[in-house]
């Protein structure tokens, strides 16, 4: 019997849906994103999707997963609601102070993130709780209704609690969640205990502040959509897609937004990897270029790095320090603001600048006709020719040439060049921004990003990933099927899963095996619910455990994975050597006679790999090009070969230039490469002379 499986991804300009068969075959559609009403644009993809498979929401029948981008784009973009920060009194300053530390101790221009929550809206309340968890001085119920006061006055919609050493013992902080409850239950409450409960205070108030930012966007939108989708005759609850690259019950993520930030990106990661294992490529970058946003992941060994703290919104030179940090366990990606519908503009210095501002779907590019007045991306490729105004979208959605050309007619003037040459300046620039974010992500990780295969996807993407392919000095270009749609396509093969973390910082030697027992069975517990909400059977539950450790004295921490429940087997000598041996393999030495403390206990709780894939077939017949079109290359205009993707087969070598289009993306290929089919269905681009 066939089932049926349904994927949307919303991005900051296209909503992607994916319907995938248990036999393979597949259909897929994209829609404008709804900001005003997620909702809206969620429920067209999935009409547009069901109508192509001529198939009723009763036909899905295996699984309903979502993912979006927009919590990364309320972020970069700071469009949230006004929202509050409770801290320790004499603590007011944590986001500003951060960690007191110069990502570059020479340049006096560096730039830091504006803090989510300005001081006016930072209060503090006289507790605290002591490095052992003992509290030493409990909440002031009457101060905490002052604070409600005063948020009421503001128009506050969302709070984030961080009480010093709270990840030892949260009881202050659920005191202020059980007084807001009661007297201010329509503001949402995050507490650091329950969103990070790790050491380190700025981090823990970085993260929770960015949770208490997206919750007002995420809870009643997944709230709706839970709703809406039994009403139209869904059978089941949704899933939703995580950082970490599994997926988890709508209901607990609505809680949890902080955990979704890499959602979208993340599904593409994944999909990077089995495109990996197909290709046999154990190391390739994943090129995912969206409509607001573009992001890009090492894979090495078949695997996406992962890491315990990342940031978002970095402000300077894509460096290390300049964004907002979040300490959740997450595929390591960059992601900065450089999209289709990206902004151009000249800033005051009279040089080009391309985002991060964001047209969106609304009012978009210009060339979308929906009032966009700024000279976008996507307009660029629409003047250069790249893409084709009455084929966008297969047509469904014409283009505004006309319009598009009088946005860089007037952004020629202000740089003082033809519209041609000012369109390739900006892509040019987007494709430099785009390749200068991954030579910083692979250099701060220590790995030679020179040559590594790109495999390109998102809607802009295919367009964009060959100029960065040539800027990272890469030779091979992956353009896999479904490409434009790949991360809503990868929610649906990735198993349900969530990773825990907690603190628990003590002598290796001295280590407490009970203390640890209770943490564990606590972290085994809330992962099983996890699962069990997302619908796994209790017979199909993983759980996976590692522990970051470190030197007396040292500052940060190396994760070892544990073989076995370490509950069980309470062998420290063991722990140590695995320690030891990571160390030395890192480090190149190990300190002999130094004493070993563990830092944080993480627990992945997970379902089984879904089987899920979808088959694409070559072309028929070599049909060869469907025509040419004038496009503007380096400034220069050139006749273009224009190809079918459809019409490819395995027995054509095609020369680049060369557009070749598909109905929700186009790929633009460069002269000097040349372009084969691979039996995956994917497309090959390679610089000619090169393997």
């Amino acid at each position: 019997m066939t089932r049926h499986s349904l994927a949307i991804d919303i991005g900051g300009t296209f909503t992607d849906a994916v319907l995938l068969s248990s036999d393979g075959q597949s259909y897929v559609d994209k829609t404008l994103t709804t900001h005003n009403n997620l909702l809206e644009g969620f429920f067209r993809g999935v009409d547009l999707v069901l109508g192509r498979a001529g198939l009723t929401a009763k036909d899905v029948d295996d699984v309903v997963v979502h993912a979006t981008t927009v919590v990364t784009n309320a972020l970069i973009e700071r469009k949230g609601p006004p929202v509050a920060l409770i801290l320790t009194e004499g603590f007011r300053d944590v986001l500003y102070i951060r960690e007191e530390h110069r990502y570059d101790m020479y340049d006096p221009q560096i730039e830091f993130a504006e803090p989510l929550i300005p001081s006016d809206r930072t209060f503090t309340l006289k507790e605290r709780t002591f490095a052992d968890g003992s509290v030493g001085t409990p909440v002031d119920a009457d101060a905490v209704r002052d604070v409600i006061l005063q948020c009421r006055e503001k128009g506050i919609v969302s709070v984030a609690v961080c009480f010093l050493n709270s990840y030892r013992n949260g009881a202050n902080e659920d005191d202020v969640r059980r007084i807001f409850a009661q007297e201010a239950p329509d503001i949402y409450v995050s507490l650091s205990s329950v969103i990070a409960p790790q050491m380190r205070e700025y981090l823990r108030a970085s993260t929770v502040a960015i949770n208490a930012y997206t919750v007002p966007i995420t809870r009643p939108y997944l709230t709706a959509l839970i709703e809406e989708l039994k009403t139209r005759g869904f059978n089941q609850q949704p899933l939703i897609m995580l950082s970490n690259g599994g997926v988890i019950g709508a209901e607990r993520a609505s809680t949890m937004p902080v955990r979704m930030i890499e959602s979208g990106p993340a599904a593409g990661a994944l999909v990077a990897c089995y495109f990996s294992r197909i290709f046999d490529i154990p190391d390739l970058i994943s090129f995912d270029m969206g409509g607001t946003t573009a992001k890009a992941c090492l894979v090495q060994n078949h695997e996406p790095l992962v890491t315990g703290t990342f940031e978002v919104d970095r402000r300077y030179r894509f460096k290390p320090g300049s964004g907002m940090p979040i300490t959740v366990p997450s595929i390591d990606m960059i992601e900065i603001g450089a999209g289709g519908g990206s902004i151009a503009s000249v800033d005051d210095l009279g040089l080009l600048k391309i985002g991060p501002e964001s047209a969106g779907s609304m009012p978009g590019p210009v060339s979308y006709g929906r009032g966009g007045t700024d000279p976008c991306v996507t307009d660029a490729d629409l003047v250069l020719g790249v893409l084709d105004a009455d084929n966008f979208l297969g047509g469904d959605m014409a283009l505004d040439l006309a319009g598009a050309q009088a946005a860089y007619d007037a952004l020629g003037d202000a740089l003082s060049l033809p519209r041609h040459q000012a369109a390739w300046g900006v892509f040019e620039v987007v494709c430099e921004q785009m390749a200068a974010a991954t030579r910083t992500h692979a250099t701060e990780r220590g790995i030679d990003y020179r040559g590594m295969p790109l495999l390109a996807f998102g809607g802009a993407g295919p367009v964009h990933a060959c100029m960065v392919a040539e800027l990272t000095s890469s030779t091979k270009v992956i353009y896999p099927p479904l490409a434009s749609v790949l991360s809503a396509f990868g929610t649906l093969v990735t198993p349900a899963q969530i990773d825990l973390v907690r603190s628990h910082v003590s002598p290796l030697e001295s280590l407490d095996w009970d203390a640890v027992d209770t943490l564990l069975d606590a972290m085994t517990g809330e992962g099983a619910a996890a699962l069990a909400e997302a619908g796994i059977r209790e017979e199909d539950f993983h759980f996976g455990f590692a522990l970051e450790m470190r030197y007396l004295g040292q500052q940060s921490e190396v994760r070892i994975t544990l073989d076995l429940d370490p509950r069980k087997s309470r062998d420290s000598d063991a722990i140590k050597e695995l320690f030891e041996a990571e160390y030395l393999r890192q480090y190149g030495l190990k300190l002999d006679g130094m004493k070993i403390e563990t830092v944080n206990w993480l627990v992945t709780a997970s379902g089984v790999q879904p089987d899920r894939n979808a088959s694409k077939s070559a072309g028929a017949d070599t049909s060869g090009p469907k025509g040419t079109r004038p496009v503007y290359i380096r400034g220069e205009a050139q006749d273009v070969p224009v190809w079918s993707r459809d019409a490819i087969t395995p027995n054509d070598s095609i020369i680049g230039p060369v557009i070749i289009e598909e109905r929700e993306t186009t790929i633009f290929v460069l002269e000097g490469w040349t372009v084969t089919y691979h039996e995956s269905g994917s497309l090959v681009a390679e610089k000619s002379g090169e393997k």
